[in-house]
């Protein structure tokens, strides 16, 4: 076999892609990395990208921050490994539950480690099928989501991602419900407020409540915003109403955090910004600040009680993952709170998110062609439209976004399509002149995009 020699056709020739536009990659080739500085990243031509995407959203603290490479070092020193099965656990982990509980919106609260959010999600849809079945309701099973809504890959997560590519692998499996997409800009009807719209969804929960029955629903999940469906906050009053209606049916609400969590809304939690507490939390991403692959299940009290109580009736809980709890892992994350927390870099976000906010609006309102600018915090996307007044998308078969982001990359600003959409997500470390330069690159790709489309 001749091996091919370029890095990207070596990439091309022995690696599956995944979530990646095939004809792009067919047209340009791979990008391949070979390090990174602060929030740019270099390639093996030399060339530099700034970053917006914080790699997969959770670089937030740039690629090579000393303190995190030195607190993995240390523990890989100290103890490179360990499980927590059988009664038996790292120190590490320990201290990291402790640090959860602290930081999380609860009192008082339980733990459970994987490798992943999708790991995490589907965690959670275990332990309320398997709560619910020793409190007597074997029933309870179906699972409340929305469209447009990301919460994995795994055969569980993807089925409560509501989105259509899942169809392809037969998904989702009974029992997943998708309700409306609380963007009001897309989906709201003429004349409709947006507190109309909030009230519109909640009767549609009520109704859904009702026609499956309360007793074979075992929980609702949701994003505080949206990541993947393209960054979507949720129309006002949107948890409120939510909330009320599953509270008087006994149906636990799950706040998926793992793009929202520690810092990307401007507070700790996306749900501590619009004002909720959930039942439980669901954390990655950013709690290593992308240094290691982990999950978080964080139970508030009344969940961690009662599961406790299913585990003690059969003596376990019969679940887990090899690298649950990974003391080096649980060494990163707990020294990534303390960056996010106290080195200044939650503090960044809120400080230049208005200012992120203006740049990107005065962007929107120079082109013809952006129909929406949503987002908070350190997390925002541009809604590329053909008419703004009649909010009309281009053709899918022009791949806009694709072609803007592709347009990015050659400007040397790595961004991210989403439907119509371009998101950025920079790291919290951004300062000024980077965001300027964003802004920038930004600029000049949608104006080649558009004059080439349009």
């Amino acid at each position: 076999m001749n091996k091919p020699q370029s890095w990207e056709a070596r990439a091309d020739e022995f690696s599956m892609y995944g979530f990646t536009d095939l004809p792009s990659v067919k047209a340009r080739g791979t990008v391949v990395v070979t390090h990174g500085e602060g929030p740019y990243v270099h390639d093996v031509n030399g060339k530099r990208y700034l970053d917006a995407n914080s790699g997969l959203w959770n670089m937030i603290a740039g690629f090579d921050h000393a303190g995190l490479a030195q607190a993995a070092k240390a523990q890989y020193d100290r103890f490179p490994g360990y499980h927590a099965f059988f009664g038996r656990m790292s120190d590490q982990t320990v201290m990291l539950s402790e640090k959860l509980i602290e930081v999380s919106p609860f009192d008082r609260g339980k733990v459970f480690y994987t490798n992943s959010g999708s790991e995490a999600n589907d965690t959670m849809v275990k332990m309320l099928w398997f709560l619910h079945g020793s409190e007597g309701n074997p029933k309870r099973r179906k699972i409340l989501t929305r469209l447009n809504a990301y919460h994995g890959v795994t055969a569980v997560s993807a089925s409560m991602t509501g989105k259509p590519y899942n169809e392809v692998f037969g998904l989702p499996m009974e029992g997943f419900i998708h309700l409306t997409c609380p963007h009001h800009w897309r989906f709201g009807q003429d004349g409709e407020s947006e507190e109309q719209f909030t009230q519109r969804l909640a009767a549609e929960l009520e109704e859904t409540i009702l026609r499956e029955g309360a007793d074979t629903i075992a929980g609702f999940f949701a994003e505080p915003v949206m990541g993947a469906g393209g960054v979507i906050p949720p129309s006002k009053g949107y948890f409120q109403a939510v909330q009320s209606i599953l509270k008087k049916h006994g149906i636990p609400l799950i706040s998926d955090e793992v793009i929202c969590g520690f810092g990307r809304t401007g507070n700790t939690w996306g749900c501590e910004t619009y004002g909720f507490v959930p039942d439980a939390i669901i954390s990655s991403k950013n709690l290593t600040a992308g240094l290691f692959p982990m999950g978080a299940v964080i139970l508030g009290p009344d969940l961690a009680d009662r599961l406790q109580a299913a585990a003690e009736k059969i003596e376990e809980f019969p679940h887990g993952f090899t690298a649950s709890g990974h003391p080096v892992g649980c060494a990163i994350a707990l020294k990534a709170i303390d960056v996010v927390m106290n080195e200044g870099l939650a503090e960044n976000v809120r400080r230049l998110a208005p200012r992120m906010e203006a740049g990107l609006r005065a962007i929107m309102e120079r082109s013809e062609h952006i129909g929406e600018l949503r987002g908070i915090g350190f997390m925002w996307a541009l809604e590329a439209v053909k008419d703004k007044a009649t909010k009309t998308p281009f053709d899918a078969n022009l791949s806009v976004s694709e072609r803007i982001a592709n347009s990015c990359t050659d400007l040397g600003l790595i961004c991210r399509p989403l439907g119509q959409s371009i998101v950025l997500c920079p790291p919290f470390i951004l300062t000024e002149e980077q965001m300027d330069e964003m802004f920038d690159k930004l600029e000049r790709a949608l104006t080649k995009v558009f004059a080439e489309v349009a």
